[in-house]
């Protein structure tokens, strides 16, 4: 592990293992590791607007719950993009099949939740207000 967080840094090595794919792949590579970086940026960005700009809702800090979810949950993305992007590579040059990656699913699995914790929030809200 700690040699795969050297390599975020220093990729030299990474380049030196097995052979060169097609540049095509490594592109491709390239490609979804700053999709993931954009989709936690978002992600940051969303926790911000959230935690600093609602108005108080009717379950008591779950503005800041959601903004500090959203946050770690793009921090946690843009890791994620660069350990997956090194392991892919590696798999790439060495003819592995790529690895499996359950952040995907983890990733909807939280934005579900939220979304349900922002459900009950409306409906909380419109009870009260009737």
């Amino acid at each position: 592990m700690l040699g795969r967080v050297r390599n975020w840094f220093d990729p030299r090595e990474v380049r030196e293992v097995g052979t060169t794919p097609d540049y095509r792949f490594s592109l491709a590579n390239e490609r979804t590791f700053l999709a993931w970086i954009r989709t936690g940026l978002a992600m940051i960005g969303g926790g911000l607007v959230v935690a600093q700009f609602l108005p108080p809702m009717a379950v008591p800090h779950l503005t800041k719950v959601l903004g500090i979810a959203l946050i770690l949950l793009g921090a946690g993305c843009a890791l994620r993009a660069i350990d997956h992007w090194i392991r892919c590579e590696i798999a790439m040059r060495t003819g592995r099949p790529l690895p499996p990656s359950r952040f995907p699913a983890i990733l909807a699995v939280v934005v579900g939740l939220g979304s349900l914790a922002l459900l009950a929030e409306v409906l909380i809200d419109w009870w009260r207000t009737r």
